[in-house]
């Protein structure tokens, strides 16, 4: 009965000192959303595809690249501009996260999930270990 409790507590340490990564949560990534508009339409058939993007930063038109394909000429779309981005230059911009906001409760939710499924792993083990016949929850 020791080792299987004893295992479901160390996966659950392990991933608590892990981090919210471990969960497949990430961080929100810094930059600024800004709207942006797609100068040249990539074929998604190109291997490593980036379209080249205009926006406004500080008041000044720039260029950017977004790693991504498939988009219209002249789209319009909303990007993420890192916080460090050079004062001139072409900026590489990503995609915003489209799941702002729901960010707060995936990982205690994920967290009490993987309790619980080391909980049920460690009752089955336990039952296992018991035998047959000895079940007294169903008598």
């Amino acid at each position: 009965m020791g080792i299987p409790v004893a295992v479901g507590v160390l996966v659950v340490v392990l991933v608590w000192l892990a981090g919210p990564g471990m969960l497949g949560i990430r961080a929100k990534s810094p930059g600024a959303p800004v709207d942006a508009q797609i100068t040249k339409a990539v074929d998604c058939s190109v291997a490593g595809a980036a379209e080249p993007v205009s926006f406004q930063l500080g008041g000044k038109p720039r260029q950017g690249t977004l790693d991504s394909c498939g988009h219209g000429k002249d789209e319009h779309l909303q990007v993420l501009v890192p916080d460090d981005a050079p004062a001139d230059g072409i900026v590489p911009v990503t995609m915003p996260d489209t799941t702002a906001g729901a960010q707060d409760l995936r990982a205690p939710i994920a967290l009490a999930l993987l309790v619980f499924a080391c909980f049920c792993g460690g009752m089955y083990a336990y039952l296992v270990i018991r035998g047959p016949g000895k079940l007294a929850l169903l008598s």
